[in-house]
């Protein structure tokens, strides 16, 4: 009797010792970019979240060289020939447009990309989970929404879109699974 106790003793401890491993496990969604009518710009995003943190690493292709603008758009919807079912930027916060670097901007406000002279560019950037997130339900969730690479920089100035042109990829958040 003893043993079996033990046994099931152990068995609880394992499996809450499993249970706490699966909380504390990095959520994850992705993005797959494909071109607009007329463009060559794909590419691969993916979003990170742990603890207080969401990192956003993008692999980007078929870009002109030189700075192109990159948000998170309020809606998860890319059948428009030229992307613009996707909506406007993501912002609950309800702020104007500016760049990740100001206190306050919109939460699909993630700055520019710079493609390089084979028109390949990345970034790599990480933002509170205040701002944006993964969770489900959540006001700031980001799961759904589109994600909008554009032809020309983002000026952080013009509202509320930063003046940053076409748009020539465009790709759905989906949570990894």
């Amino acid at each position: 009797m003893r043993t079996s106790l033990t046994a099931r003793l152990l068995t609880l401890s394992l499996a809450l010792a499993a249970a706490g491993l699966a909380q504390a496990a990095d959520s994850t969604a992705d993005v797959v970019l494909k071109p607009t009518v007329g463009s060559a710009t794909s590419g691969s995003v993916r979003f990170t979240q742990q603890g207080d943190q969401l990192r956003i690493d993008a692999d980007i292709a078929g870009l002109t060289p030189g700075v192109h603008g990159f948000h998170l758009h309020e809606k998860g919807d890319c059948s428009a020939p030229d992307g613009t079912s996707a909506g406007g930027h993501f912002n609950p916060g309800n702020h104007q447009h500016g760049g990740p670097q100001n206190t306050a901007h919109h939460g699909g406000d993630f700055g520019n990309i710079t493609a390089d002279a084979s028109g390949k560019a990345s970034l790599h950037l990480s933002v509170p989970t205040g701002q944006i997130s993964l969770d489900a339900g959540a006001a700031n969730s980001i799961v759904g929404r589109g994600l909008i690479v554009h032809a020309d920089p983002d000026d952080f100035v013009t509202q509320p879109t930063g003046n940053s042109g076409k748009r020539l990829a465009c790709g759905v958040v989906v949570a990894g699974k």
